[in-house]
């Protein structure tokens, strides 16, 4: 009986390889739909809690992030020059009205003494 009519090929059959792709693919695969990572960390000593760690982790584009609602990064003076400046900006407002305020207090306090 010859190979053509057992069905033999030659080629042993192979399992199915993963599917390849390159790391900007994969990079921009996760970027685009967001990925969560969540993770517990308890340390316990005798059945006692001692110390309770949650790390949550939220990898994504900007864009994407912002469409789940998460742009902190926007209102944070560290990290923001705009929000560094909206924050000089609120915090010389007050100031400026407590100077009005003590001056005022202050200039009754003269007419009071004459």
């Amino acid at each position: 009986m010859t190979d053509i009519e057992r069905g033999y090929s030659g080629l042993e059959p192979q399992p199915y390889a993963p599917v390849t792709g390159n790391l900007a693919d994969l990079l921009e695969r996760v970027l685009d739909k967001g990925i969560v990572i969540a993770g517990d960390i308890k340390i316990d000593l005798l059945d006692i809690e001692l110390l309770t760690i949650r790390l949550r982790l939220f990898i994504a584009s900007v864009d994407t992030a912002k469409k789940a609602g998460i742009d902190w990064w926007e209102t944070d003076p560290a990290l923001s020059t705009r929000a560094a400046g909206d924050a000089l900006a609120e915090e010389n407002a007050r100031l400026r009205a407590r100077l009005d305020e003590l001056e005022d207090a202050a200039g009754e306090t003269v007419e009071a003494v004459r």
